[in-house]
């Protein structure tokens, strides 16, 4: 049975952050708020976990995840930036955007795009997101948590709890700022393109 974290958010109770990074570090799977929904979250070094999180999602292999970052620092070391990706990203961070970037080495062949060797990366505005990433010293793998049979991801943190406690590790409870997707956007054309609209504005 999933364990169930009540955490401020505004003023994160450290020693559950702390409890839900453990349980990350474990390999474990976690129901988490973001700015934009909430996500299915894991670590980048369980296979185990990423195969549980797609078929909660019920997506096959190819579907991407996208790599939750503290900052642009964490960004820099996991995509390679150039001048004006740096600046857009810069402007627009933190925030509920994904950009898709051209994958660093230090990010796993699988977890790339298949064709493009692309990845997605997002720097989230959640404090609570924010806090279990320093816990943790490392980005997180995620994915929206949008059950195949809904049409809307999923916000609310007991009905979560209600609907997926024997199939996650840990949902943790806390307010979100927006219900709905995050804005996507490909940095690697030039100029940038919105592959998805999505809860944040479209840059101008």
């Amino acid at each position: 049975m999933a364990q169930y974290f009540i955490i401020h958010a505004e003023n994160p109770q450290a020693r559950l952050i702390q409890q839900a990074a453990q349980l990350i570090q474990q390999g474990g799977v976690v129901a988490c708020p973001t700015d934009s929904s909430y996500a299915l979250v894991c670590s980048m070094e369980y296979k185990d976990a990423q195969t549980r999180i797609r078929r909660l999602r019920g997506v096959d292999d190819e579907h991407p995840f996208t790599l939750i970052c503290r900052d642009l620092a964490e960004i820099g070391t996991y995509a390679k930036v150039n001048n004006s990706q740096f600046r857009l990203l810069k402007a627009l961070t933190p925030g509920a955007y994904t950009f898709l970037l051209e994958a660093s080495r230090e990010v796993p062949r699988r977890l790339q795009h298949p064709k493009r060797s692309t990845i997605g990366l997002r720097v989230p505005g959640h404090i609570v997101v924010q806090a279990l990433l320093e816990a943790l010293d490392m980005p997180l793998l995620s994915m929206t948590l949008q059950l195949p049979q809904d049409e809307v991801p999923m916000s609310v943190g007991w009905e979560i709890r209600e609907t997926l406690e024997h199939q996650v590790d840990a949902v943790i409870d806390s307010d979100i700022v927006h219900v709905g997707a995050t804005t996507v956007l490909d940095l690697t054309q030039d100029p940038p393109e919105l592959v998805r609209a999505g809860v944040a504005p479209w840059p101008k």
